[in-house]
């Protein structure tokens, strides 16, 4: 069964809501934690491992889109977004930091379940996939987020090096601008020291850095990565 050993973080500021998907996720066999907001969030995932998160948007001090934004740089948890804000721009705006599904307030409790069941059949069905992204002589991990030769050696990465290419890797083949690479990997970085980063990456993971093969450039877009 998908409900096999799952655990859910249910991450909103309504109490009421909260207890209320915590009783009806664990009556259909879910293992299931609550936090009231980011900080209690990041703390309870500090004890505890994941198998998907629900967040809602409209939280107090740091919103549901900054809490993503942030745990995309160290973390390829599902995550279905929970709001009241329906719109199209709004379910946009969670896609783009990295949400994987979106549901608005209010929703019913079976088209959460549903919604639940099928993204973690689907993240099961492609953990081979993404447990390692093989680019030409080297391989990267993205559990460990380590970056090996095929003759099994190990190459340093740093921990921007590490995030880029996991944020890449995630959506293989899909373009990044710059300002959307230097939001996703937070503190420190801007459009400018992107182009750096990925110059050093390049050197890595590349036969020839000035013929990139596999991290590419998009004109006037943005990079991608296309892993083999």
């Amino acid at each position: 069964m998908v409900t096999a050993n799952k655990h859910i973080l249910v991450v909103d500021d309504d109490t009421r809501l909260r207890g209320l998907l915590q009783r009806f996720l664990r009556e259909h066999g879910y293992f299931v934690s609550t936090a009231k907001d980011a900080d209690e969030a990041r703390e309870v995932m500090r004890h505890y491992r994941f198998n998907l998160l629900i967040v809602d948007v409209m939280m107090p001090k740091e919103n549901g889109f900054e809490f993503l934004a942030k745990l995309r740089q160290e973390s390829l948890l599902p995550v279905i977004m929970l709001t009241a804000m329906g719109g199209v721009e709004d379910r946009i705006a969670g896609l783009e930091r990295g949400a994987d599904d979106y549901i608005a307030k209010p929703f019913d409790t079976k088209e959460l379940l549903l919604r639940v069941g099928n993204l973690l059949k689907r993240v099961g069905e492609t953990k081979e996939q993404k447990q390692s992204l093989s680019l030409g002589l080297c391989v990267f991990d993205m559990q460990t987020k380590e970056l090996q030769t095929k003759q099994g050696g190990v190459m340093h990465l740093t921990a921007v090096e590490q995030n880029l290419l996991a944020i890449m890797g995630r959506k293989s083949g899909q373009v990044f601008s710059r300002e959307k690479l230097s939001e996703l990997l937070g503190v420190g970085q801007s459009p400018r020291s992107i182009d750096v980063q990925i110059t050093r990456l390049r050197k890595k993971i590349e036969r020839d850095s000035k013929n990139p093969r596999y991290l590419q450039t998009v004109r006037g877009k943005g990079y991608m990565l296309l892993a083999d």
